[in-house]
Formats: C-alpha cells, sequence, structure tokens
C-alpha cells in the first residue's frame, strides 16, 4: 500500500534567513504517531549565509545533518569544532544531553538540507558525533548506503534505521535497494526534482510516499535528489526524544 505525503502536510517555519519545512511524517499518514517507528521528524532548511543557529540543547535524538550546498561550522559541548559540505556529512547521537552551534559560513553560498531526526532503541545513551567525507556530493542512479544499523553504513544509527540516497537522472528508473529486513516499513522523499512511483503518482520536491509490503519502481521525470528511510517498525523504539518523540503524545 502506498501513502502519499503532500507538500500541504508539512509546518512551515521562517526566521530571518532561516527557513525550514517540517515533516512529520505519521501526521502525513494520519497515524495517533506523529513519526513512523523510529523516523522521527523530516527538516528540509534553507539558510542565508552568514545566519549563526545559537548553541542550543537535543536529547535522545539521532540527527543526520544531510547537506546539498553551503558550508557550515559546528560546534559543539563534545568540543568538536568541524566544518560539514555535501561530502562530508554529520551525525549527532545525542543521547543523554548534547548541545551545538551551527554557523552557515559565506562562502559556501545558500545553505539547503535535511536535519533528519531518527528516534534511538532506548533512552540515555551516551552522546557522541560522527563525520563522514563521502567521495562524491551524489550517486548517480546507484542507491548509496549513508547511516544506519551496521557495517555497511558509514554513519551509525543506534536504531533499527537505515537511510539510503541517489541522484535520479531524467528517464532512468530504479527499483528499491536490497533491503536489511524482510517486512521493511519505507519512506521515499525527494529532495529535489520530480519522481514518479509505478508510472502512476508523480512526486514534486519535498514530498514522498509511504512503502509497506510493496515492490515500487522510481523513474525520474527529471533529474531529482531522492532520499530513501527505512525501518523496523517492529523493532524496539523510544518515542520521547527531544524533536524526534511522538508529538502527539499528550504530556
Amino acid at each position: 500500500m502506498l501513502q502519499i505525503i503532500s507538500n500541504q502536510q508539512k509546518i512551515v517555519k521562517k526566521n530571518g534567513g532561516f527557513g525550514i519545512e517540517i515533516l512529520f511524517p505519521g501526521k502525513g499518514i494520519g497515524s495517533e504517531d506523529s513519526g513512523i517507528s523510529t523516523i522521527g521528524r523530516i527538516d528540509q532548511a534553507k539558510v542565508t549565509p552568514g545566519t549563526l543557529v545559537p548553541m542550543h540543547p537535543h536529547k535522545d535524538d539521532e540527527i543526520l545533518t544531510y547537506l546539498r550546498s553551503g558550508v557550515v561550522e559546528h560546534k559543539d559541548t563534545e568540543g568538536n569544532i568541524e566544518v560539514i559540505t555535501n561530502k562530508r556529512l554529520m551525525m549527532m547521537n545525542a543521547g543523554a544531553q548534547f548541545q551545538h552551534e551551527e554557523l552557515v559560513l559565506p562562502e559556501g553560498g545558500v545553505l539547503t538540507a535535511l536535519q533528519i531526526f531518527i528516534r534511538p532503541e532506548i533512552a540515555g545513551m551516551k552522546p557522541q558525533v560522527q563525520f563522514n567525507e563521502f567521495p562524491d556530493v551524489v550517486s548517480l542512479n546507484e542507491w548509496r548506503a549513508v547511516a544506519g544499523k551496521g557495517d555497511d553504513f558509514p554513519l551509525q544509527i543506534r536504531s533499527n534505521t537505515w537511510i539510503y540516497d541517489m541522484k535520479l537522472e531524467q528517464e532512468n528508473q530504479r527499483s528499491l535497494p536490497v533491503l536489511p529486513l524482510k517486512e521493511a516499513t519505507c519512506l521515499v522523499y525527494v529532495f529535489d526534482g520530480s519522481l514518479t512511483v509505478n508510472e502512476t503518482t508523480l512526486l514534486q520536491k519535498g514530498e514522498s510516499v509511504v512503502i509497506e509490503n510493496e515492490e515500487i519502481l522510481l523513474k525520474a521525470a527529471e533529474d531529482c535528489n531522492i532520499v530513501l528511510f527505512v525501518t523496523d517498525v517492529n523493532a524496539p523504539v523510544f518515542k520521547e526524544g527531544m524533536y524526534s518523540g511522538n508529538m502527539n503524545r499528550t504530556k
């Protein structure tokens, strides 16, 4: 069963040079949980050079900073001062307590990115930060392992979650990659461009589709960057993270 999540189901926020479109994928399919298993929240950001996001906390979130353009200087309470680019991505495993700030450097131009909030398996783990330099900015017409649980993924997520990406050129088509488990729930997110699913459903920039137990064929209506999220709905997951948690919960 395919469930389409349109741009109209996002929350849009703007503040000066900082603008984000927030997707709670569970809300997009009418679930009582604002996320889908371990997939808590996906922010698509566009930020003006020179913008500083000041020091702020995270708790019990696994956060992938997925840049497509721009350059960011990152500082955190673990003592890291690092630069993030569209080839050098960062995973923050916030755990029990973690704070960081981000400065969009002028020389990198306008930042476009996803800030991806994944739920951990349990609460209160030790905070850590990971960086990985990929050989290329994109993987042309082939799925690339970006972050997940297991040795095949360069950035580690501390729950049953796996993230892939691919730039699919116009008229090219691909099915899903070989997944880490048989009964997976998948979310295909179109970062930019446009994509048809099974030759019937058209997804535009920022839209996504949730897939459960179904073979699909993706075809690029125009060049598009795609991010694939895979989760195990039967695995343990902590749903009370600061940003990744269930925002529909009653406190």
